[in-house]
């Protein structure tokens, strides 16, 4: 995955309403209406939000009828994902030396 896109990503998740519209759409898909009802903003700022984390590839849209509802991409939020792992394990092992050098002061 090339920095571009990651820095796209990663942008999409800095914002809280953002992260909040993600967090919707782990229970199912949602129209603009949907994911707008928790927050007091104009659905046009919604929009731009939503528009953001498609870009990023973090959600995608289809088309029903009049409606197109927003979906979680589970593929955009898989590459964020394996671009943490290796920060996850290096924090894994820091952690583990810290619980070791700890025991070892406390004994």
């Amino acid at each position: 995955m090339s920095a571009d896109v990651l820095s796209l990503k990663l942008q999409a998740l800095a914002d809280p309403t953002r992260r909040a519209m993600l967090s919707r759409l782990r229970s199912g898909d949602a129209t603009v209406n949907e994911l707008a009802e928790p927050f007091a903003m104009s659905l046009p700022a919604i929009s731009n939000h939503i528009k953001v984390l498609e870009k990023a590839g973090l959600i995608t849209r289809s088309r029903i009828a009049q409606q197109r509802p927003c979906r979680l991409s589970l593929e955009g939020l898989k590459e964020v994902d394996e671009w943490m792992n290796a920060y996850r394990a290096l924090w894994e092992l820091r952690l583990d030396r810290l619980d070791s050098y700890l025991k070892t002061i406390k004994e």
